[in-house]
């Protein structure tokens, strides 16, 4: 199944995204906690650098938390920090400004001891549909940036100030810019990264339960009382049955199956899962 999805707009965000970064002290990365490395954008880190930078796993919640916790350990190291939060949880602002100013605050102290009040510059990146929006209207406690439960829903800049001394730019969510790692395109589709109606979702959920078996072989079964899924078409088709998906003669829509298996993935109804271990 190839994969490939890199519309006009992104060329442009990622020319913006390499201007901006220059102004900025910290930069919050914005990742799916079930697919963390997919998420990591090799383009990003040309322009990131060394700049202090708070990997944030979003969507938490969705996953076990001992996971959660590995990533955490393995994404931290000099100057780069990682915090785990939902970011459509009001609660979650706080860890992210807090995590910003401690990577920042050679900075701010130097400032606060000449007398000059410090203003920290952030920048939130992310491929689409990561939560960098709903964590950018978190943090300002305002729906000011532009939100959606599919890909590519920013397309512009929006500086935002989220405390007396924190300064956020969210930017349009921007994928590589060839996706030639067919196991990494997959994971960003299963995510919701990559715009679904440029994806065959039948192939798609066919490619997302041969590798859930291998990951969580009982997770269908719990879901929906599959207990074979050797094939993935014939298991779509016994979800399409069991789930009333037919068309009028008794055919299976396994297309719909396909949907929402998908669907169910991405909304936490299979369980807590990851497509990635630390």
């Amino acid at each position: 199944m190839e994969i490939n999805w890199y519309p006009g707009h992104m060329t442009k965000s990622m020319r913006m995204i390499e201007d901006e970064v220059k102004l900025v002290d910290a930069i919050i990365y914005v990742l799916d906690s079930r697919a963390p490395m997919s998420c990591i954008n090799p383009q990003f880190d040309k322009f990131i650098g060394a700049k202090p930078t708070v990997y944030l796993l979003n969507k938490a919640d969705l996953c076990e938390k001992a996971d959660v916790e590995a990533w955490k350990a393995r994404l931290k190291g000099e100057n780069k920090t990682a915090i785990a939060v939902n970011s459509t949880s009001s609660g979650s602002s706080a860890a992210v400004v807090s995590a910003v100013k401690t990577l920042c605050a050679d900075k701010i102290n130097k400032l606060r001891s000449k007398g000059v009040k410090a203003t920290v510059r952030a920048m939130i990146l992310g491929v689409p549909n990561t939560g960098k929006s709903t964590l950018c209207n978190n943090l300002c406690g305002k729906a000011k940036a532009i939100t959606g439960n599919r890909a590519g829903v920013t397309r512009g800049k929006q500086w935002v100030r989220v405390s007396d001394s924190v300064e956020v730019l969210d930017t349009p969510g921007t994928l590589y810019p060839k996706l030639s790692d067919r196991d990494i395109a997959k994971k960003l589709a299963y995510i919701g990264s990559i715009k679904d109606e440029v994806v065959d979702s039948f192939e798609l959920a066919s490619e997302f339960i041969k590798d859930l078996g291998a990951l969580y072989p009982d997770a269908l079964f719990v879901r929906y009382g599959i207990e074979d899924t050797a094939d993935p078409r014939k298991a779509l088709d016994e979800i399409a049955k069991r789930r009333g998906f037919m068309f009028k003669g008794g055919e299976v829509d396994a297309e719909r199956a396909a949907v929402a298996v998908i669907d169910d993935f991405r909304k936490g109804r299979l369980g807590k899962l990851v497509l990635e271990k630390a």
